[in-house]
């Protein structure tokens, strides 16, 4: 089995102008779906809130990613 753990997260825009910025559901599951056509499954996921700068924060979360080598 092999492994992989990837960051999921918006960009800093949304942050910056709404003073927070929450994952787009369309966007993540596009990401999760391309993983997938790779032979990627999703062995377990973790929200995070993450710090920016200090002042804003925005939604992330912390996806280990296995599949048969």
């Amino acid at each position: 089995m092999k492994y992989k753990v990837v960051i999921y997260q918006e960009g800093m825009l949304g942050s910056l102008l709404l003073g927070g910025s929450k994952v787009n559901p369309l966007r993540f599951t596009d990401f999760l779906n391309a993983n997938a056509e790779q032979g990627w499954r999703v062995q377990t996921m973790e929200k995070d809130i993450r710090r920016m700068l200090l002042l804003w924060k925005r939604e992330a979360y912390v996806v280990i990613l296995g599949r048969e080598q």
